[in-house]
C-alpha cells in the first residue's frame, strides 16, 4: 500500500501533541521546582519579535487542523486564541487531537493533486495537496512545536532530544 497523505500526516501530528504536551509537562514541573510563576515559561519569546510559548502551541494546533480542513475537507471545531496556563494548553493540545483522530483515514485518498488555497490578509498561495502538506503545512508545523521546545530549553527547562522526538 502507497504511503499517503494522512499517513504522513495526521498520525504525525498526534505523535509530536504528545511529546509536546509531554515538554509542556516539564515546563511546568521546572517552574514549580524553581520557584518561577509559570507565566514567566507561557509568555517567554527567543527574541522580541516572536510570539510566544502559548502562541507556538496555538499555532501548531491551528496549521494540523487545517491540514484536515483543507486536503481532507473535513469540518475542524472552532477554537479560540486565548490560552494563558499550561492546563489551557494542554486542553487546546486534547481537542486537537481528538480532531484529528475523528479525521477517516481515507479522507484525503486520490487528493494528491487537488488544488489547497491558503489565505491571509497579506498572501494567496496556491498548492497542489501533496506539495501543501510536504511543503507548507509540515514543515510550518514543526517550525511551532520546535519553537515551543526551544523557548522551554532556553529558559532552563532540562528537555534533551528524545523530549522533542519521543520513544516509539
Amino acid at each position: 500500500m502507497p504511503l499517503s497523505l494522512y499517513d504522513v500526516t495526521i498520525p504525525v501530528f498526534i505523535r509530536s501533541f504528545g511529546n509536546l504536551s509531554a515538554i509542556l509537562d516539564k515546563g511546568r514541573a521546572f517552574a514549580d521546582a524553581e520557584g518561577l510563576p509559570h507565566g514567566e515559561l507561557l509568555e517567554a519569546r527567543l527574541i522580541a519579535d516572536m510570539h510566544p510559548l502559548t502562541s507556538q502551541v496555538q499555532r501548531a494546533s491551528d496549521s494540523s487542523k487545517f491540514v484536515a480542513v483543507r486536503v481532507a475537507q473535513v469540518e475542524a471545531p472552532a477554537m479560540e486564541a486565548d490560552e494563558t496556563s499550561f492546563d489551557d494548553l494542554q486542553a487546546r493540545i486534547a481537542r486537537t487531537v481528538d480532531f484529528l483522530k475523528s479525521v477517516p483515514a481515507g479522507s484525503m485518498d486520490g487528493r494528491e493533486d487537488a488544488e489547497v488555497e491558503l489565505r491571509t490578509p497579506n498572501t494567496h498561495l496556491t498548492f497542489t495537496a501533496r506539495d501543501y502538506v510536504l511543503g507548507f503545512a509540515l514543515p510550518n508545523f514543526f517550525f511551532h512545536v520546535t519553537t515551543a521546545y526551544d523557548i522551554l530549553r532556553h529558559k532552563g527547562v532540562p528537555l534533551g532530544k528524545m523530549d522533542f522526538i519521543g520513544r516509539p
